[in-house]
């Protein structure tokens, strides 16, 4: 997988992408709490698209938002909706950033990274001490291995187990939530 192959793809879909998104209030709650996301902290949404979480790190009162994502047309938009937030066009494994983050979000989108260790490797260094990393999706493997069959194929790997995530999340972090089941998939933890 090409990474602006994926860029490209996310471009082409940016126009219409929000009309399509399907949110589960119930999950997407269940993701912010296992994640941390409270009042006062410091969140980075990686591969943020046009800013589908924003919104409930806004109302949780989190200190500051940044999002960063590797197609131009979504973080256009999630700019433009979202003003108060941070908004970086790039690539999150090759994007030097200034500061760690208290939590750190994947939404949605960890089949769209073609090396799950070197993003978690990366996504270590970006995490404070004491803060929290977690990879989900609002739907199940086998959902998500059937929607990127029709819709994203070329622009995706096959989600890895949760028990492989987790094994990978362990060399840094304390593995405190490992979720999959027929409503969602999450792993989460927090940095040593």
């Amino acid at each position: 997988m090409n990474k602006k192959d994926v860029a490209d793809f996310f471009d082409k879909c940016a126009p219409w992408w929000d009309a399509d998104m399907i949110r589960n209030e119930k999950i997407i709650s269940a993701i912010l709490d296992n994640c941390g996301i409270r009042a006062g902290v410091d969140v980075l949404d990686v591969a943020c698209g046009t800013g589908v979480l924003f919104p409930d790190y806004i109302k949780r009162n989190a200190a500051s938002v940044t999002g960063i994502d590797i197609s131009p047309e979504m973080a256009k938009i999630a700019e433009r909706k979202f003003p108060q937030v941070t908004v970086i066009c790039g690539d999150v494994e090759e994007t030097g950033f200034l500061k760690q983050f208290d939590c750190v979000m994947v939404y949605n989108a960890l089949p769209h990274f073609p090396n799950p260790e070197k993003l978690i490797e990366i996504l270590a260094g970006l995490v404070k001490k004491g803060g929290r990393l977690s990879v989900a999706h609002g739907m199940s493997r086998a959902a998500l291995h059937r929607h990127h069959a029709v819709r994203a194929g070329n622009v995706s790997i096959e989600l890895i187990s949760e028990d492989v995530l987790a094994a990978i999340f362990s060399k840094w972090f304390t593995v405190d939530v490992i979720i999959s089941n027929e409503n969602m998939y999450q792993v989460a933890g927090t940095r040593r």
